[in-house]
């Protein structure tokens, strides 16, 4: 069957297998961002406390960012080793073998012995399982994506990847409802063992992952790639010689969303508890608002990108991030609950959601067959961690350095004229054949 007419003039079963390789890319994608997130809301939360305690509270936050950064710096080692076996080998081996590093690694930070048991250990051995962290997720994300993408018709390509892209608020709502309700014990008890909960229940998340992984079949593209023995022997090498347009785009694409998102989810948990002196409930529910909120958004734009093509959609993110860069922090002091939770809400959607909907379909449709688990990966993840990784930091940074948030702002209206201007770059693929 010809790639991108699957699922049109289908067969029932044919269609079954279709939404089969849909949902379980999107509920393994969950899983993956679960482990993946949870330790961003423990830094925030905690680990300045646990594994960084002989440090003043704020370069004590930082530190944990730093580690928390250490996750987003590997990302990219995991894209170029998972993108150069997926478009060797396929996509379906490599979605298993993730899913079990991230969840081996996610379980032995809930085991770590804390800095008060073992000294400076403790904190190195929280940034080496991060880093591993980092590599099953930096391989993650451009395997799920390319199962639904190769598979899927033409013109509903937007609609299908962004469902896999579900799984990072379905990853938000599961990680942050668990240390919710963890952090109702007493704050002496949170502190000694109600952290480590959520890490330790990845290990039950991790075997139903690899129960579903497994079902799996590989995709049409990559069959047909194998069936003209036109494996790239090197894809990372191509990529960066014969075709660093479209690398440089797809890092482009990525780097104000994720900047945005960082912001408004991460870095406000200790801006809004630590420098305004607000309860944890505050931002925690303004997280969970905005994650349920993306649950709808996050389609609805991937389905949009489908109609008015991928660049409108960007243009619109790219322009909302500028625009709301100094409001969002004008609104989170005015210490209002209910203010902070919607404002979260709002940067959450427009300033991420509006572009990662349709961003799964974008950056996989820049590349060949032959190319796309290394480039989408490659770009993907590289942008993630030149923005993601770095921006709790600069922000924390920015604030201990000026004792203002204006040059958070600022920072975020850079990042979002870097992605305008990808944008701008960027060939419109919408409806289009995969290359």
């Amino acid at each position: 069957m010809n790639v991108g007419t699957e699922g049109r003039g289908a067969s029932a079963a044919q269609r079954v297998a279709l939404r089969q390789v849909v949902w379980s890319s999107a509920l393994g994608s969950t899983l993956e961002w679960y482990d993946f997130l949870v330790y961003g809301t423990a830094a925030a939360l905690l680990f300045n406390k646990v594994f960084f305690p002989s440090f003043s509270p704020a370069v004590g936050t930082i530190a944990a960012f730093g580690s928390y950064a250490a996750g987003f710096v590997a990302r990219p080692l995991g894209g170029a080793i998972f993108g150069h076996f997926g478009d060797r080998i396929g996509r379906k081996a490599m979605l298993s073998v993730t899913i079990l590093i991230m969840g081996f690694g996610t379980f032995l930070i809930g085991c770590l012995p804390t800095y008060g048991q073992i000294g400076i250990a403790a904190p190195l051995l929280l940034i080496a399982l991060r880093i591993l962290q980092g590599i099953g997720i930096g391989g993650e994300w451009g395997g799920a994506v390319l199962m639904v993408i190769e598979s899927v018709p033409n013109d509903q390509r937007g609609y299908y990847g962004s469902l896999v892209q579900l799984g990072y608020p379905l990853g938000v709502i599961s990680s942050t409802g668990v240390f919710a309700l963890a952090s109702k014990l007493p704050e002496a008890e949170f502190l000694r063992w109600g952290w480590r909960v959520p890490f330790l229940l990845s290990a039950i998340l991790v075997g139903v992952g690899l129960f579903i992984r497994l079902r799996l079949a590989e995709t049409p593209a990559f069959r047909q790639v194998q069936a003209k023995h036109d494996v790239a022997k090197t894809p990372l090498v191509e990529i960066l010689t014969k075709h660093r347009r479209q690398f440089l785009v797809a890092v482009g694409l990525k780097v104000s969303e994720i900047a945005s998102v960082s912001v408004a989810t991460v870095f406000s948990i200790s801006y809004v508890t630590g420098r305004l002196g607000m309860p944890r409930s505050a931002v925690l529910n303004g997280i969970l608002l905005a994650a349920v909120t993306e649950m709808f958004t996050i389609p609805s734009f991937g389905w949009l990108s489908d109609l008015y093509g991928r660049r409108p959609l960007f243009i619109a993110g790219g322009l909302f991030s500028i625009l709301f860069a100094f409001p969002m922090f004008w609104l989170f002091q005015t210490r209002n609950p209910m203010v902070i939770a919607i404002t979260i809400a709002v940067a959450v959607s427009f300033a991420q959601g509006i572009m990662f909907g349709p961003e799964a379909a974008w950056v996989a449709e820049l590349f060949t067959a032959r190319l796309r688990y290394s480039g989408a990966s490659l770009g993907f993840q590289i942008g993630a961690a030149l923005s993601g990784g770095l921006t709790p930091i600069v922000a924390s940074a920015l604030l201990l350095w000026t004792g203002a948030t204006w040059p958070i702002s600022v920072y975020l209206i850079a990042v979002a004229v870097v992605t305008l201007a990808a944008t701008l770059a960027a060939p419109e693929t919408a409806r289009q054949p995969l290359a």
